[in-house]
């Protein structure tokens, strides 16, 4: 979103009127339901339901249009201002979940002076009205787009305020320190003194090992939300097809004997151990006179270039990989796992062996024997730890606002005995972690935030 439609965005959602959208998927489904948010629905409630319904207490009721006429019967909801989920007065329409249905409820209230919810905008609203924190919002979107329990389980944290109230608690400490600080700064003589008789840089030391505990639990818990990008590269006829179709439990790859049949990568998103992998089956890597060939060849570098990791297979038997020219040319930071495939047709037992740079596994996408070791090196390629409890849902401006304060904290301890610099560097951090909350965020970055979520949420 462009910096002046996030601020068209933005007035639109300070405007302190009533707006209404549909809570629940698209399509038809048993329920549906319409929710209206504001400073005032008592028009939109007299309407539709005769009256405003006892707080928070579900009413079974027939829907009205403006004009009088039945849409449609079923539970009506009120949740009064402040106690609801935007902070404002809030009313629920559970009924059927039929798309036209949901419409004329929805057209009914429009008609009524609510408008058409914008993107996220009711979250943005609990925003606004302190109900929750811009992590905590964003844990909202992050469980609705959860793939996997584990997902799931972790964007939870995030929602009840886990993530946030770690960071909280390393802005205290920080703001703890700043006093500290900047209260010594009219006292230059003394300087020194302060140094040694608070422990200023041990405590600086402290709050540096808790960020970085910080950032480890958010880089795990970014594995669980956006997946490994892992490529399948190598030679023709080595079996990186039958790899993917091992690996996926399904058929997704055509397997010949006939080399070159994998043009365009193919492209497969599986769980191994409750984290999402988005596997990438490439053309062979050759040289070839063939046109087509030479596209989907290209099209795999492509791929290798944007990978997390890239597993080189080869048959058993066949001289390793590393020497040949494609091997050289891959990226020198570009995690890599050799494969040794086909060890049905040489009786070899499917086995790991830790080299310089790289980890050889040796397995049989025919028969499935070793896919277990694989699945174990992937996952250990990108530091995956094997646990989700105690994780963030991190996402990559939390990473990066981390990794910032860490490198400002470590800045201010290198100023040493120059307190104006060290309270400088220390702000910064403070603000740097601020705006994971949403405490000191741009509007267009609101605005960037809020319009990826659902309409009616």
């Amino acid at each position: 979103m462009s910096g002046e439609r996030s601020k068209q965005w933005l007035g639109a959602s300070h405007g302190g009127d009533n707006i209404v959208a549909v809570a629940t998927p698209a399509g038809s489904g048993a329920i549906g339901i319409v929710r209206v948010s504001g400073p005032d629905l008592t028009r939109v409630a007299n309407v539709v339901l005769g009256g405003t319904p006892p707080a928070r207490q579900g009413v079974l009721s027939f829907f009205r249009d403006e004009h009088g006429s039945v849409i449609d019967q079923g539970i009506a909801l009120f949740f009064p201002a402040p106690e609801s989920f935007t902070g404002e007065h809030v009313l629920e329409l559970q009924g059927h979940g039929g798309p036209a249905v949901l419409a004329r409820l929805v057209r009914t209230c429009i008609a009524l002076g609510a408008r058409s919810a914008e993107p996220g905008e009711f979250a943005f609203r609990a925003f606004l009205n302190d109900k929750i924190d811009l992590a905590q919002a964003e844990g909202i979107a992050d469980l609705i787009a959860a793939g996997t329990e584990e997902a799931a389980r972790c964007a939870v944290r995030s929602l009840t305020g886990d993530f946030s109230r770690a960071i909280e608690s390393l802005c205290r400490e920080l703001v703890d320190l700043r006093v500290w600080v900047e209260g010594t700064l009219d006292f230059p003589d003394e300087e020194i003194e302060f140094l040694e008789s608070s422990s200023a840089l041990g405590r600086l030391q402290r709050v540096r090992d808790r960020i970085a505990e910080t950032i480890a639990a958010s880089r795990q818990g970014s594995l669980l939300r956006e997946g490994i990008r892992v490529v399948l590269a190598g030679p023709p006829n080595v079996g990186k097809s039958s790899l993917l179709n091992r690996l996926a439990g399904e058929a997704v790859a055509i397997v010949t004997d006939i080399p070159g049949t994998t043009r365009d990568p193919i492209r497969q998103i599986l769980q191994i151990r409750g984290v999402p992998m988005h596997v990438i089956d490439t053309a062979g890597l050759r040289e070839s006179s063939d046109v087509v060939e030479r596209l989907g060849i290209e099209r795999a570098w492509s791929a290798i270039e944007n990978a997390d990791v890239v597993v080189l297979i080869r048959e058993a038997g066949v001289t390793q990989c590393r020497g040949e020219p494609w091997v050289e040319k891959l990226p020198s930071s570009l995690p890599q796992i050799e494969v040794v495939n086909k060890i049905d047709l040489t009786g070899e037992t499917p086995c790991r062996a830790d080299l310089a740079g790289r980890v050889r596994v040796r397995l049989s996408a025919l028969t499935g024997a070793g896919i277990a070791i694989l699945e174990d090196a992937l996952l250990a390629a990108v530091g995956w730890q094997g646990r989700e409890e105690g994780l963030f849902m991190a996402r990559e401006r939390h990473l990066e606002a981390l990794r910032a304060a860490e490198t400002l904290l470590a800045e201010a301890e290198n100023e040493g005995r120059h307190l104006e610099l060290m309270a400088e560097q220390l702000r910064l951090a403070h603000d740097a972690l601020t705006s994971i909350l949403g405490q000191s965020t741009p509007d267009d970055l609101l605005g960037e935030i809020f319009s990826r979520f659902c309409i009616g949420k």
